[in-house]
């Protein structure tokens, strides 16, 4: 089973009933069925707007990278404007610094105070794997945003887009755009981010192993580092390489803009380009159709201000209201979409 099939059946067993809504689940009751469960119950009252109305006072701890590009920007803005539409919520955050060290001694402060719960985005999630298990043991929940910590005991809630996804998204528009132009033995190229995350490696693998399915490859692969310097570097490099490409996929929209930059530069305009993220920059590229820019994959730091209204539920002790259970799940991997001209309007406010 590969790691992507892995995710779906994972995503099924959580949200399962979430099909159900409040509303279906009490008109299901007929005189010859059983009373609704207390879960059921709770689900119906909750999807009321029970959820929403001021509850118990929650102080929530967030920390994330400092805001080098514009995807981690969105994320730390997304959760203090999050927070900030709960009366209910005080929200401290604290510095990252410039690496997981740094951000570890934050944390321990942060920890020292004692919030209801904590949401981390991590430098690296391998490296604060001791901090996420330090928390937990002090009755402290932890929800990790984005960057994975490897030990489930580290977090009461994992929150992350699917990295896998993206990769599958991306060939998959790439492959299917060839095959209706007639192109064989196409050029393919990737510019990924920086290598030695994870959540790269995950990215690459599935748009490895789509590119495979369709009977296709990579012909070249320059990382760079989620940067616009990094990526008008690894695009120059990549088309210096290459002098005829097919089709080109760039993991991150903020190091797409050097991308675009290096492409403007040559001047080449024989192959079509997939982001990565969904910036707004990169969505208004897409509808204007004036680059080789015609599609991106999304990973949408809408996943910070989720990570907190999850965050408040988890300190309140209550379920999300769409679901029977009575608690948050364990873990939610957020689908990867493909925007293009047809539908870039309707993702226009989920940008950043």
């Amino acid at each position: 089973m590969t790691q992507h099939s892995r995710d779906l059946s994972r995503r099924r067993l959580l949200f399962g009933g979430a099909a159900l809504g409040a509303g279906a689940l009490l008109t299901a009751c007929t005189s010859n069925e059983a009373a609704p469960t207390a879960a059921q119950t709770k689900a119906a009252e909750t999807a009321t707007g029970g959820n929403a109305a001021p509850g118990k006072k929650v102080t929530i701890g967030f920390s994330a990278p400092a805001a080098d590009h514009g995807w981690i920007a969105a994320i730390t803005n997304n959760a203090k404007a999050q927070a900030g539409a709960y009366s209910d919520v005080e929200f401290k955050s604290v510095e990252a610094g410039a690496d997981a060290a740094a951000q570890r001694a934050a944390l321990s402060t942060l920890l020292s105070q004692k919030p209801d719960v904590i949401v981390l985005l991590p430098h690296d999630g391998k490296e604060l794997n001791a901090f996420g298990l330090e928390a937990m043991k002090a009755g402290i929940p932890v929800v990790n945003l984005d960057r994975a910590f490897p030990d489930a005991r580290a977090y009461r809630l994992q929150i992350k887009g699917d990295n896998y996804g993206m990769g599958v998204a991306a060939a998959t528009y790439i492959a299917e755009q060839l095959k209706a132009k007639g192109v064989s033995n196409p050029v393919i190229g990737e510019i990924p981010g920086i290598d030695s995350l994870e959540l790269t490696q995950e990215r690459s693998k599935g748009f490895a192993d789509t590119l495979a399915s369709y009977g296709l490859k990579v012909a070249n692969r320059r990382p760079a580092e989620f940067t616009a310097d990094s990526g008008q570097q690894a695009a120059t490099g990549l088309l210096q390489a290459l002098p005829k490409i097919d089709a080109l996929w760039n993991h991150d929209d903020d190091q797409g803009i050097g991308v675009l930059a290096a492409v403007n530069q040559t001047g080449r305009k024989e192959f079509f380009m997939v982001g990565g993220a969904g910036s707004k920059k990169a969505m208004e590229d897409i509808q204007a159709d004036n680059t080789v820019l015609k599609a991106t994959v999304t990973y949408s730091p809408s996943m910070a201000s989720s990570a907190i209204s999850l965050a408040r539920l988890i300190g309140q002790g209550k379920g999300m209201s769409d679901l029977v259970e009575l608690q948050v799940p364990k873990e939610i991997v957020l689908a990867s979409e493909t925007i293009t001209k047809e539908n870039a309007s309707n993702y226009l406010k989920l940008g950043f």
